[in-house]
Order: C-alpha cells, then structure tokens, then sequence
C-alpha cells in the first residue's frame, strides 16, 4: 500500500511537469504565431495536490488503524478518481499523450492503493501498535489467567 502511494505520488507529479497539450499565441503586432507547450499543472491544477495528498496518506497508513484506515482507504480511492478523469475527459487542444498516460498510471495506483486500504488495511499493523501504555495494556488483560497474574503483581485489575 504505501509503496504504491509513492509510485502514485511519483507519477501525478511528473505528470504536472509534463505537457498535456499546446496553446497557440499570436504575438502583439505580427502575424507570428507561437504553440506553447501546456502542463499538466496548467491543464489539470489538482495534479499536484494529489500527489501531496498521497504522500500524507503514507503518513495516515502509518498512524491510523482500523476502522478510520478503511475511511482513508474511501478518500483515496475517490481522490484516485480525479486525474484520471481529467486526463481522459479533458480536452486541450493538440494534445499530448505522455502527461495524460502518466496522469492515468498515477490516478489507477491511487485508486489501487485506496481499494486495498478499504479491503486489507484494517488487518496490517499500525506503526507503533504493538507498544501500549500501561493502562491500555491493562485493559486488553481479560483473561483469567491475565487478571490472576495482575493480582500477584500487586495491581488491581478492576481499575
């Protein structure tokens, strides 16, 4: 999961810096036409924050569990949906293959990365998961055994 919100990350930011099409300008007082070349950035503004939206889902991968990782799983499948759109659906004129096809490529990793967040993500580890606080630990202690071990410790379990 994370590494393909990397890759996702990766690739919805060059596809910002790669062209999408061209823009014909005349200049002032010629008859000169001149074909700029658009970006991605230009053609499709979300582009790039959705390559920063990935890179902070790595981050919500790692904090979150459970439930609220199925919850970021949606948002990001859903955002996934936004550049691939855009570059199928989005016209410039003279179009540019290379920038929609890396658009594409980054919105599908997206959209994979979220659907396995919704499907597996509440069953992976989260970071740190394993170290609790004394009182959590002394919470998940419902065991007979568990309880009868807190009392020879010294601690009351019932607290």
């Amino acid at each position: 999961m994370i590494g393909l919100l990397l890759l996702a990350a990766a690739a919805l930011w060059g596809s910002s810096r790669l062209a999408w099409g061209q823009s014909t300008h005349v200049r002032p007082g010629t008859d000169v036409t001149v074909a700029v070349a658009v970006p991605g950035s230009t053609a499709a503004p979300a582009l790039v924050p959705l390559a920063v939206l990935a890179l902070a889902a790595v981050a919500g991968v790692l904090a979150v569990g459970g439930q609220w990782r199925r919850w970021l799983g949606l948002v990001v499948a859903a955002a996934g949906a936004v550049p691939v759109w855009n570059a199928l659906f989005q016209h410039t004129d003279g179009t540019e293959f290379a920038g929609r096809a890396v658009a594409v490529v980054g919105g599908s990793l997206t959209i994979a990365a979220g659907v396995l967040l919704l499907l597996r993500g509440h069953q992976t580890p989260r970071l740190g998961g394993r170290y609790r606080s004394p009182g959590a630990a002394r919470e998940t202690a419902r065991d007979e055994q568990d309880l009868w071990q807190a009392l020879s410790e010294g601690e009351d379990p019932t607290r």
